[in-house]
C-alpha cells in the first residue's frame, strides 16, 4: 500500500520578495494550497485571516524575523530560506528564534525533502534534526569545518538531537 504523501493538501504560507523564488516554490510544491506574499504587510495580513500548516520565509527584504516572531507565536512551523542571510549567526538566531529549518537557497529544488522533514519532526527531537543531517556538510563547506564546535554547545543539546 502507497504511503500517502505528508504534504498533499497541506495550507502553506510562502514570504519572499523575489517573484522567481515565489514562483519556482510554487512549483515545487504543487501538492500543497499555497498563499504567497511578496512583502511582511502582506503576510501579516494573511497571517491574520488564514491558518498555515507551515511557513516558508526568506530573511532579507521581507522582514523574516518580525515575521518568524509571528510564524512561532501562531504555532506554525517555519522554514527560514535564504541566500543573502546565508551564515553561522544568522542560522543560530533563526533556530533560537524559533525556526524549525535554515535552509539555503541554494538548495531549494529540494524543499518539499525539507519541509516533509520538519512536519515529520514536529514536537519530536529525535526527528526534528532530519533536516540538518541532510545539510550539515554544505553548512560544513559554507561555514567552515569548525563552525559547530564555535557555536555555543548548549545549542545543541537544547535544538537539535545530535
Amino acid at each position: 500500500m502507497e504511503e500517502k504523501d505528508i504534504l498533499n493538501g497541506k495550507k502553506i504560507l510562502i514570504v519572499d520578495d523575489e517573484a522567481d523564488i515565489l514562483a519556482t516554490l510554487q512549483d515545487l510544491l504543487y501538492m500543497c494550497l499555497i498563499d504567497q506574499a511578496k512583502n511582511y504587510e502582506e503576510a501579516i495580513r494573511l497571517l491574520e485571516r488564514e491558518k498555515y500548516d507551515a511557513a516558508i520565509l526568506d530573511i532579507m527584504g521581507v522582514r523574516g524575523y518580525d515575521l518568524l516572531d509571528e510564524t512561532t507565536r501562531l504555532g506554525i512551523p517555519t522554514l527560514m530560506l535564504t541566500a543573502h542571510a546565508l551564515s553561522s549567526d544568522n542560522f543560530v538566531k533563526s533556530i533560537r528564534s524559533g525556526a524549525q529549518a535554515y535552509l539555503p537557497k541554494d538548495r531549494i529544488t529540494e524543499i518539499a525533502i525539507f519541509l516533509r522533514d520538519v512536519l515529520k519532526g514536529k514536537g519530536d527531537k529525535s526527528k526534528r534534526s532530519m533536516w540538518f543531517k541532510r545539510l550539515e556538510s554544505f553548512f560544513e563547506e559554507k561555514f567552515g569545518a569548525d563552525w559547530r564546535e564555535r557555536q555555543d554547545p548548549e545549542f545543541w543539546k537544547k535544538y537539535f538531537y545530535i
